[in-house]
């Protein structure tokens, strides 16, 4: 991640960057990338970015794999001070129906997974395990419903319209762009299309092959504008491309022209 900042400095010589963390101490924050109440989280960095300075007119964003759905959330539910545009990388903005896989050797991430696996709709694992907070198993969508408290809450996707928490939608829609990249040979985010706002389609049977998408533009939340997406999008501020590789895999081909375009100000 530090290289990847100096080759932003690079492209924008003179922009701030700062990088969001949970906790100061490397090796915790990489276990709160696994072990934590997201929530929680997310309240904790929209106390650290009101704090910095150079951040208060605002400022462009990326989110990295969950760090995407992550900073979403800090845009509808704080948004002070305010993102200009949010680019976000491989994220699981519909949640993901089978956990991340883990790199060779990673046994934190790998005991995470297992764990949440074995119980992800638990109230434990709805606390405490991150990925299980954005499990969204289409084939058990009325369980998601009840014990989920992330993803539904950003997703709006709760049972009576009264419920839902309109400053999303106002927040959301307040972006100026929003750019959603997808790795188009994605394998550790099921489905891949998430990252377009794509699902499975309801009922779907894990075990078969044939799996149907749901895209972005006939989902619920966004045919009812649940969380502003649609509203954005019909101002032109909803940019889908994707990178051609595999999760993460972020070649300077890919990047760099987003980096370009949509942080620091055009170049």
């Amino acid at each position: 991640m530090v290289e990847f900042q100096s080759m932003i400095k690079d492209i924008h010589p003179g922009i701030f960057v700062h990088s969001i963390y949970i906790e100061e101490d490397q090796d915790k924050d990489q276990r709160a990338g696994f072990y934590g109440d997201v929530n929680e989280q997310v309240e904790l960095v929209a106390e650290q970015l009101s704090g910095v300075e150079e951040l208060k007119d605002g400022f462009d964003a990326l989110g990295f794999s969950q760090g995407g759905q992550f900073l979403r959330a800090y845009v509808e539910r704080y948004n002070s001070p305010p993102v200009h545009n949010l680019i976000t990388f491989g994220a699981q903005h519909m949640g993901v129906s089978d956990m991340p896989g883990c790199r060779p050797f990673d046994v934190l991430c790998q005991i995470a997974r297992s764990t949440a696996k074995k119980s992800v709709y638990a109230a434990w694992a709805q606390k405490h395990l991150v990925q299980a907070q954005y499990y969204r198993d289409a084939s058990q969508l009325d369980l998601y419903l009840e014990a989920n408290h992330f993803l539904t809450s950003i997703n709006n996707e709760l049972p009576k319209p009264s419920q839902r928490n309109t400053t999303y939608a106002t927040n959301l829609a307040s972006l100026n762009k929003l750019v959603l990249v997808m790795f188009a040979r994605d394998k550790t985010v099921v489905p891949k299309e998430t990252a377009w706002f794509g699902s499975y389609a309801p009922d779907t049977d894990d075990a078969s092959d044939e799996k149907t998408i749901v895209p972005m533009r006939v989902q619920p939340l966004y045919v009812e504008d649940w969380i502003g997406l649609r509203a954005l999008d019909e101002k032109d501020g909803v940019v889908l491309t994707m990178c051609d590789g595999e999760h993460m895999q972020l070649p300077k081909k890919c990047w760099e022209p987003i980096v370009k375009r949509y942080v620091g100000g055009a170049i």
